[in-house]
């Protein structure tokens, strides 16, 4: 009799078992293992340019000269996060940067107005191709390709075949100026002078970072949800503030630290409180990793892609601004290939082919791999098509790690 009743009776799975409070997880190699190349990376090129790769000057060569593929970096990995791609970027710095200069030197409007008409100009481009993404569910990937060509027909309308320049010192300084010595320099005994300003800004920084982590951590525990090991997170944090003030040091010691890196430290601020801590990032987030399900949670998925494409408009106007800065005038083949180092970047940093993935800090350490790379070969003296084929490798071994991640993780699961 028992057992006729039970068989017509459905029997119940086994409840899931839930982590305790507080387990410690395993080391996600998916998410540390691109610190961990960028670290060996260094170290390599480090050893083989006898230091050279290390010294003061050249780390802020790196920053400077990487400045506005890291700017691009962090609106690209929002894009593909999102889901979505944009090969008109480099098409985009191109035309602001026309437009900038026109403004500035053609028509002697002044610079901060003339940044903000960039600006603008720049939020109305990512609309115009945010519009026909979101709203007429064209691909991004047509859409933008179209872009690359339109906007690159108008820098050539704009500037013909020639540059127009120069800027005014103060657009000059925002992409290869320095910070004034405010406090003076500190010794730092064999090391020499160091200004005491940088050297503050970065304590403050790691400070905040480790600070925040620990806070994090305890709230995770306090909700019964999975930590890393102490041992791992005080190895990471170490690591971390040991990287962050050996590059405040050397910047401190060389000409302070560079306009453009402040920049850029409020936009990866911004934006990576945007994605971690804003409802907008959550839909982002959402909207990658699945689409129809982020609309049926009740997600307008259509506003979420549309503007982040106005907000890569913007950020290709500011890096179209920097570049031109940087190099004193604005040229018709300004930004050639940077859609390319920025959706590299991106991937590099973490990013999952599909969406749904990745970090702003991730696609900054990602670019700044690139950038390592272009220097360390460049100091070696190794021929541009070499320099290709390396980021070429370590882009595809990128994404293939990320693939093994992915199929790892869903083995075990």
């Amino acid at each position: 009799m028992s057992s006729v009743a039970s068989a017509g009776k459905a029997v119940a799975p086994p409840p899931a078992e839930r982590p305790k409070p507080g387990r410690s997880l395993p080391v996600n190699l998916r998410q540390s293992g691109i610190y961990i190349a960028f670290a060996l990376i260094v170290a390599l090129f480090a050893v083989l340019t006898d230091g050279q790769l290390l010294s003061p000057q050249n780390i802020s060569n790196i920053i400077v000269q990487n400045s506005y593929i890291l700017i691009l970096a962090i609106g690209m990995i929002l894009i593909i996060i999102g889901g979505h791609i944009d090969l008109s970027v480099g098409s985009v710095v191109a035309v602001t940067g026309a437009i900038a200069a026109v403004l500035m030197v053609e028509h002697d409007v002044p610079w901060p107005l003339a940044i903000l008409l960039t600006l603008l100009a720049g939020a109305a481009i990512g609309a115009w191709q945010g519009y026909w993404i979101a709203y007429f569910e064209i691909p991004a990937f047509i859409v933008t390709l179209a872009g690359m060509l339109v906007f690159r027909a108008l820098t050539l309308t704009i500037l013909g075949n020639q540059g127009i320049g120069p800027f005014p010192d103060e657009v000059r300084t925002i992409a290869n100026g320095f910070l004034s010595g405010y406090l003076g320099n500190v010794g730092l005994g064999p090391l020499g002078g160091a200004d005491l300003f940088t050297l503050l800004v970065a304590l403050a920084l790691v400070g905040g970072y480790v600070a925040l982590g620990w806070r994090n951590r305890q709230g995770r525990i306090g909700y019964g949800q999975q930590v890393e090991p102490l041992t791992v997170f005080a190895l990471r944090n170490a690591l971390a503030v040991l990287v962050v003030m050996f590059m405040a040091v050397q910047l401190a010691r060389f000409k302070n630290m560079p306009w453009v890196l402040v920049l850029l430290g409020v936009l990866v601020l911004g934006s990576t409180l945007v994605m971690n801590r804003a409802v907008f990032g959550r839909h982002v987030y959402a909207l990658g990793g699945n689409p129809l399900a982020a609309r049926l949670s009740g997600i307008k998925v259509k506003s979420v892609s549309f503007w982040l494409f106005v907000n890569m408009g913007v950020l290709s106007a500011v890096a179209g601004i920097v570049f031109a800065g940087r190099l004193n005038q604005a040229g018709p083949t300004a930004g050639n290939m940077f859609e390319l180092d920025a959706i590299a970047a991106a991937f590099i940093g973490g990013a999952a082919v599909q969406g749904g993935v990745g970090k702003v800090v991730g696609a900054i350490t990602g670019g700044l791999i690139m950038g390592v790379i272009n220097n360390g070969m460049s100091l070696l003296g190794a021929p541009s098509e070499r320099v290709m084929l390396i980021k070429g490798l370590v882009l595809l071994a990128a994404v293939a790690f990320d693939i093994w991640a992915k199929r790892r993780a869903g083995t075990s699961r």
